[in-house]
Parts: structure tokens; sequence; C-alpha cells
């Protein structure tokens, strides 16, 4: 049990023993003590003066007296400022925490709960390899999986692959005209890169025939669109023309939207795209051909996939693949319109209205029979649940979808699912670069692999640098720029709350004397390091009787919150908790190495005691790293 429930436990049976009333956690607040003020624990009392028709100052005096006497093994003394109670947690406690917990690894985790939980991050598309807001999506997702296992929960970590649709069918086509049998082996290309090379050719060529349908505009020729799309356009063009008359200035969002939308019509009206229209046909047809295509290339993404993920160190216990789920939820469609949530419009497609949640109308099955996005979702929804009765389903999915989550779980609990009420969107804000937004479809997106290779190769720049290189074998060193290069951009993608839209400095991560990850990992190293130099004085199990000098112990009243840190992070599904709170006990133990020796210590017990706080607080480091993902070096 932490200091600050300990606390909460004993003020609320010292206040039920002073005032012979019930009173619980809510009734009263509990902070750290400011610094300029005597103490390590506050309780404010205000909110206990109604009840009790006492002042502020009063109370705190009786409870604080309360709190001494009776507990002394915890507090050993106490002063009121203007209603704050300022309690001093007794030495004894620190250093019997110290004591019991120096070597123990497990440090702060907690047993298994019973509850299970799953996990779901990734979600790439097949046409193209893994950018930069990838990495924030898997960094982020295995961290809170690997947060709620030290918080007892059993996690399964999912990812859906979307396998299927007109964007796989964009690089076939692609590959087809232009690749002349090009291969990953034969080019030396990996797999992902090379079929994303084919779908940036894709959209290059869809640009280029869309320019040339305006030049047919322009002079009166809409041959190239349906009957209606050709009357869609013109109503467009029309608005468009009337709020460019009226004013362009006041207009401008507008009009934009409006370009938007005439785009779109013209790019499903070029010649490519109804090829990759068609293709997508004979997809789900089955035609061999294709089917045969389809799974070569998608293979080869696959093991593209493989080897970035094996080199970031991410992994899943469960794939799910969009082309074997895509006809999950048809069922459903059925029980729905049974239960009255769905209804059935005059064209025979399937919707929604969900216009009274504030929402609007949803289609869940389109007029020829076929599954939306939507319907596919509550499908996998229920075969997740089937099959691992989750009592928690985490999606990891950008904030670009929160109406689309929202819906879902609309969906789900108006059809009665199981675990609708427990479907939690961990909604994440974007990665942008200091250069700018990222594009796919001109292939401007920050390729996860080479941003990998660029932050190990400057991590070795750096470490060269600082000259931390010394006795190193070539195989050492690679793995270490290995170690720091993923460390700092782990770090630094996970030090800010998921809901922020964020910009990724690649050299400012790399900092060692910021809030980075290479400074965490010298840290630990120098710990480390401290600790083999001393190696000639084992550590005892002999109970310590040192007074703590106010370094020594502000190390041991940080290291003591990592279990209610865990908690808190799993309970907000934030990794931001624990990137500041190892950031924090670094910062608090390079001050306390600073100001007081380890090896030339006061005395024996002085040094035991120093020697004992650096290996609680190498232990908590390297865990509260490795929820995040990150391995810390034994040297630097």
């Amino acid at each position: 049990m932490s200091i600050v429930k300990i606390l909460q436990k004993s003020t609320i049976e010292s206040l039920s023993a002073l005032y012979n009333q019930s009173f619980t956690d809510k009734d009263f607040q509990i902070n750290q003590t400011k610094p300029e003020f005597e103490g390590d624990y506050t309780v404010v009392m205000f909110s206990l003066v109604k009840s009790l028709k006492l002042a502020p100052d009063a109370i705190g005096n009786q409870l604080g007296e309360h709190l001494v006497k009776n507990y002394p093994q915890f507090f050993s003394g106490y002063n009121i400022i203007k209603g704050f109670l300022n309690l001093t947690v007794a030495d004894a406690y620190w250093q019997d925490l110290l004591h019991k917990n120096y070597n123990d690894i497990c440090y702060g985790k907690k047993a298994l709960n019973g509850k299970k939980v799953m996990v779901e991050y990734a979600s790439p598309n097949t046409n193209k390899p893994l950018h930069l807001g990838h990495l924030r999506n898997i960094f982020l997702g295995w961290s809170v999986a690997e947060i709620l296992k030290a918080s007892g929960y059993e996690v399964v970590k999912s990812c859906i692959v979307n396998d299927r649709g007109i964007h796989i069918c964009k690089s076939m086509i692609a590959w087809q005209k232009w690749a002349g049998g090009e291969t990953p082996e034969s080019s030396g290309i990996k797999g992902d890169h090379l079929v994303g090379n084919y779908y940036v050719k894709f959209e290059n060529e869809l640009k280029r025939q869309s320019f040339d349908l305006i030049s047919k505009e322009n002079s009166n020729d809409f041959s190239h669109y349906t009957s209606e799309e050709e009357e869609k356009v013109k109503e467009l063009n029309r608005l468009r023309h009337i709020l460019y008359t009226e004013s362009e200035e006041k207009n401008k969002d507008k009009i934009i939207k409006i370009d938007g939308d005439i785009n779109e019509i013209r790019r499903g009206a070029t010649d490519i795209m109804k090829e990759a229209k068609q293709m997508l046909f004979d997809w789900e047809d089955g035609k061999p051909e294709v089917m045969e295509l389809w799974k070569t290339m998608n293979g080869w993404v696959y093991a593209g996939f493989d080897v970035t993920y094996n080199s970031i160190g991410a992994d899943f216990d469960k794939t799910y693949y969009e082309s074997n789920t895509y006809l999950l939820g048809k069922d459903i469609v059925q029980q729905g319109m049974d239960k009255k949530v769905f209804y059935q419009k005059d064209d025979s497609s399937i919707w929604i209205d969900l216009t009274a949640e504030g929402l609007d109308e949803k289609i869940v099955q389109r007029s020829d029979g076929t599954s939306v996005y939507i319907t596919q979702d509550i499908g996998l929804a229920l075969q997740k649940y089937e099959q691992y009765k989750i009592d928690q389903s985490i999606y990891v999915i950008g904030n670009e979808q929160n109406y689309h989550m929202k819906v879902l779980q609309l969906i789900c609990q108006k059809l009665g699912m199981p675990n609708a009420d427990n479907i939690y969107h961990l909604s994440y804000g974007m990665v942008e670069l200091t250069s700018g937004k990222m594009k796919s479809r001109e292939g401007t997106v920050v390729d996860a692999d080479d941003i990998v290779e660029e932050m190990i190769t400057t991590s070795q720049q750096h470490t060269e640098e600082l000259g931390k290189v010394k006795d190193f074998t070539a195989e050492e060193l690679t793995a270490l720029y290995n170690t720091i290069g993923l460390g700092a951009m782990k770090f630094y993608l996970l030090r800010v709350d998921p809901k922020k839209t964020m910009v990724f400095n690649p050299a400012e991560s790399i900092d060692f004397h910021g809030f980075t990850g290479p400074f965490v990992q010298y840290t630990y190293a120098r710990i480390k390091s401290i600790l083999r130099k001393q190696s000639d004085s084992p550590l005892t199990n002999d109970s310590m009787t040192n007074d703590l000098l106010k370094a020594e112990k502000e190390v041991i009243v940080v290291a003591e919150q990592y279990g209610s840190i865990i908690e808190q992070a799993a309970q907000e599904h934030n990794p931001s908790v624990i990137a500041n709170y190892v950031f924090n006990l670094a910062k608090t133990f390079n001050s306390f190495y600073s100001e007081l020796s380890v090896a030339n210590a006061e005395t024996e017990d002085k040094k035991q005691l120093r020697l004992k706080i650096s290996l609680l607080t190498a232990n908590v480091l390297k865990s509260g790293m490795q929820l995040l993902g990150i391995n810390v070096p034994e040297r630097m």
C-alpha cells in the first residue's frame, strides 16, 4: 500500500474516532506538501469545516496530533499552515520501504486482477509502408498494453490489417502497368516500400488524368461523366459561382469544400480510377488472376511490415485481416432490422438514425446488399468478445475517427451487444514534422524505416561527439546506437499526452541533457557504473537506522510513487504519465548523486543506504522505460 493510501486510510480512521462520524476519501484532499513548507503530504481541511462545524486549523491540530500519536510508524510530526495540515512521514517508513524493495525488479507492479483487455493498434493499409504516424500509434498501443499488464490485467494485443479495398487495387493496377515484373527480390526494395512506390505512381497518374479532364469541362465537354455525375458537378459549379460572386473571401471555406467535392467526382471519372474500381469488383467476385496478384503483393507487404515491427520491438497476439472480416456484421444487420434498430429506405439500403444522439443517419448496408466499414467493425467487435470474453476493448485510432468510433459504440449499444459499454476509443493527435504535415497520396510521408535509421545514425553521432564510446566492441556499439536511437524516438513520441497533436523533432529527441529518453538511459547507465565500482561492498539485508538526509529522502519518496503512477497511467491510458515520472526520478537521483558521495560515504551504514537507493532507482527506471518499450543500456 502506498503512503498516500495509508494516509487516506489513517485519516478516515482518525476522523471517525475523533468526531464519531463516517468519512470517505472524498471528504478531504491529499496533496504533496509544497517545497517551501515543512512536511511530505498535506491534508486540506476546508471541505470538513461544514460537517464538523469547526475552524480548519482546529480540525488540523486535532487530526495531526491523533495521526502522530496513533500511527508513529508512518508519521513523525505535523504543522498547520492556514487550514493545511502538513504531515512529515517517519524516516523509519522510508527506510523500511527501501530495505524491503531495493532489489525487487517487480516493484510497483500489481498481481493479476482477473480482468481481460484487448488493445488494438497499428491497423496499417497494405498499399504503403508504415510511416511516422503509424509509429506513434504502435508505440502508444504497445505501451498502453504493457502498462495495463503491470496493473494486473490480462492483455491481448491485436492488429487489423486493411488488406482489401480500392487502395490495394491502385497499387496492383500501377504494378501491372509499369513494373515490368519487378519484385522485392529483383529490385532489392523492401516489399512494403515497393508496393507503396506503385501506389504513388497510381496517384500521380490519377492527378494527371484528373487535370486533363478540367480542360474538357472548360470546353463544356462532360462526356466522361455519367448523367448523374454530370448533373451533380454542374450543380456544384453553379453553387460555387454564386458563392464566389457574393464574396470569395467570406465564402472561402465553402468554396474549398465544393472544389474538393468536384475533384473527387472528377477523380472517379478518370480511366485509371475506373480500372481500379473494376479490379475491386473482380476481387470481390474471386477472379483467379486478380486474387493471385492480390495475394502476391500483400505477401510482399506483410513481409515488409514484419521487418519493421521486429526492428522497433512491436508485437501482436492476434492479427485480423479485413479480407477475412469484411463480411462480418451482415447477419447483425438483419438482427437490427428485426429489433427495429435499423430501417430500410426506398432504394433497399439500410440505415440507423442517430439524430437523437446528436449525430446523423448512418448507412449500414448498401442498396446492393454489400456491407460498409461500420458494418464490418460491428461484426468484428462481436467476434473479439466471443473469442476472448474481454472486459474492455481499446481502439488506438487517430482523432480523425472520433465520429466513426462514437457511431460504432452507439450502434453496438442499441443492438444490446455484450461489452458494448466497454468499447474505449483511445483517440490520439496526429504527428507533424517541423517542416509541416505529411501526405500519403503525394508520397511525402516520413517512412518508418527511414526515420528509425535516421535516429540510429543521429544517436551514433551524438554519442561519439560526447566521447561515450570507449572500451566498446563494434557489436556493442551497434547495439548501443540502436538502443539510444529507438529509445529517443519512442520517449519523444510518448512523453506527450496522446490527445495532443505533436511536432516530432529528431534532433531535439536525442539530447542527452533534456526531457529525453537518452537522459533517462544515461542516468540508468550511470547508476549501474556506480554499483559495479562498489561491487566489493555487497549489500546486506540488515535493516537501517540512519537519519535520512534531504537528498536521500527525496529519491526514496519519488521511487515510492511508482506503483501509484502505473495505476494512474493505466486508468488514463496514458504513457506520458510514465515518461514524465521516470524523467523526474532520473533528475531527482542526479541531484542526490551530485550532492552526496556513495563511494566515500561518511559511514559504512550510509554507504549501504545510498547503494540501496541507487539500486532501487535503477530497477524503477528500467521497469518504467520497459513499459514505454525502451531498453536501457548497462553502459554508455
